[in-house]
């Protein structure tokens, strides 16, 4: 029998919303307590502005100046998500290759473009550790940290994986949940061929229905993927959240939440632990953590009727139903999921 292909079109949404349960959410990788009150007044203060047309001029600007590049080097978009469609429909690489397990939108958006995928899969044994991708790769795409595995690739890794002729894509989406943002390449422009690194607001300031990310990288590039956008592809709202999060206090904010994040996860890995069948692969650094038992599956559907829903694994390609992504919360949440897994573990 052959193995079936993941459903690349699965997300943690869809894990949450079903049977409208009321689930305790442990499947969506958001920041619970978001938008804070400052960005919910900021956003809320635009809507006597929606008459006008968007104007990115300073929300490109302030992006541009949070990570050290000329405006013209920066892109927003609507959401993450648009930024894949974007690149998979400018970009006319020959031999793509996208590293997983990861966030499956990249590969979705290029083959519902009309190209062909290799993958390379990083092995468990090894703690999902970087390794190399073929040499005629001349567009690579990799998440780092990377969604679901919770792995930071040293930025001297990922950088390795840069040279002329070559279109390196990195993900960014959840380096703003590790502290101190490092292994960034946001802000390094001298790598030989062309470096994108794409980021998300979605997941620290919880913005995911209102739909903003942004692209960086070199200018040539960003003018070709300006060019395949719609006119005024991202509104006036989400502009105004570009512009709110770039700056110092929004920045300081995020730090705190990494911080604490980074207490909240280590109380969770600790509590796994104590779960002889579970097992995390690697160091976790971001938001959630991957984690590896027995009967995933059903303990997915179990776990969902004592009140929790985390998210299954399946779906990313290199994973298998053994395996269940966790997001990170606060200590009483996580304290709660615990029992709750002990309880269904011990049923078993």
């Amino acid at each position: 029998m052959t193995t079936p292909e993941p459903d690349l079109r699965h997300h943690g949404d869809a894990e949450v919303r079903a049977d409208g349960l009321g689930l305790v959410d442990l499947a969506v990788n958001v920041r619970t307590g978001t938008p804070p009150q400052w960005l919910r007044e900021r956003l809320a203060a635009t809507l006597g502005e929606l008459a006008a047309y968007p104007d990115q001029g300073a929300a490109r600007a302030a992006v541009a100046a949070r990570h050290a590049r000329p405006v013209e080097e920066v892109l927003l978009t609507s959401g993450a998500a648009e930024a894949f469609v974007l690149l998979a429909r400018v970009l006319t690489a020959r031999h793509i290759t996208v590293v997983h397990p990861q966030f499956t939108e990249p590969e979705a958006a290029l083959r519902d473009a009309g190209h062909r995928v290799h993958r390379v899969l990083l092995s468990p044994g090894d703690g999902f550790r970087l390794g190399a991708v073929p040499d005629e790769a001349d567009l690579v795409v990799l998440g780092n940290p990377t969604n679901p595995t919770s792995v930071l690739h040293p930025a001297e890794a990922v950088a390795a994986l840069a040279r002329p002729g070559r279109t390196l894509v990195v993900d960014e989406a959840f380096m703003d949940t590790v502290p101190g943002e490092r292994e960034s390449l946001a802000a390094v422009r001298d790598l030989p061929g062309q470096v994108v690194v794409l980021r998300s607001l979605t997941k620290t300031w919880g913005l995911a229905g209102l739909r903003i990310g942004y692209v960086l990288g070199p200018a040539p590039m960003i003018a070709a993927l300006g060019a395949a956008q719609p006119l005024w592809p991202v509104s006036t709202p989400a502009l105004a959240a570009a512009e709110a999060c770039s700056g110092p206090a929004a920045l300081a904010e995020a730090e705190r939440a990494a911080a604490e994040l980074a207490l909240w996860r280590e109380h969770l890995v600790k509590g796994l632990a104590a779960f002889p069948t579970v097992r995390v692969y690697g160091e976790p650094v971001a938001s959630f953590v991957l984690v590896r038992l027995p009967g995933a599956a059903a303990v997915r559907e179990r776990l969902r009727e004592h009140g929790f829903a985390v998210r299954r694994g399946d779906t990313f390609p290199g994973l298998g139903e053994e395996w269940l992504r966790i997001a990170v919360r606060d200590e009483a949440t996580t304290d709660r999921f615990l029992n709750a897994l002990e309880t269904v573990l011990g049923s078993a």
